[in-house]
């Protein structure tokens, strides 16, 4: 829903070339999700990068045989993948500076999250830094801008302002588990839920397990 919204508003201020990674994640659910939302925006380019990491890294997104489910008390939850923001990034940065772009959007949120590192404001500011410093646009004095539009906005915020750009929230995907419907218990189901709960807004992938 964060990468939703995101995209919707890119998409408000100019062409878009949309990117996802195929890293070896449990499931291809989230892909097809991509898929659908970059043709309904009307984006110029939709690039998915096979990067096939997930066995060299310890998360329970890239492991099937570990439980999705934070312990309690554990301030990072399972969930976590070691870097990946800072690898879908630098991704990005390659392919906006090949595209000439001036801005990546980014839908990272410290606000309702689970509490990874790579989705702070520090790390937003640190990346900043690293664009100016390691390509050729930053040395010239033209550096591409890192935006992260939702960062400070809660869910409920995340979806009032989804329903203002008209989001096609039944094309979207949040749930860590690749099942038909989502599963309503993992980190990622339970903050949507408490994002459209909170903003008064019916889900339309029905993630309570209620009937509409």
């Amino acid at each position: 829903m964060d990468s939703a919204t995101c995209l919707a508003l890119a998409a408000r201020r100019g062409t878009v070339h949309a990117l996802s990674v195929h890293y070896g994640q449990r499931h291809p659910r989230e892909l097809r999700s991509a898929r659908a939302l970059a043709r309904h925006f009307g984006a110029a380019s939709h690039s998915v990068v096979r990067l096939p990491i997930g066995p060299l890294l310890d998360s329970a997104l890239t492991q099937h045989r570990r439980t999705l489910t934070r312990r309690p008390g554990r301030s990072i939850p399972p969930t976590y993948v070691p870097a990946r923001n800072t690898l879908f990034l630098a991704l990005a940065l390659g392919l906006a500076e090949s595209r000439k772009a001036r801005a990546i959007y980014f839908g990272a949120n410290a606000v309702d999250y689970s509490g990874y590192p790579d989705c702070r404001p520090e790390f937003v500011r640190a990346f900043r830094r690293l664009a100016r410093l390691a390509t050729k646009t930053g040395v010239e004095g033209r550096p591409i801008a890192i935006r992260a539009p939702l960062l400070h906005r809660s869910k409920p915020d995340i979806v009032r302002l989804g329903e203002r750009l008209r989001v096609p929230w039944a094309l979207t995907w949040s749930c860590y588990e690749g099942g038909r419907r989502p599963c309503s218990t993992c980190d990622a189901c339970r903050l949507r839920r408490r994002g459209f709960k909170g903003a008064h807004v019916r889900d339309p992938l029905d993630i309570a397990g209620t009937t509409p």
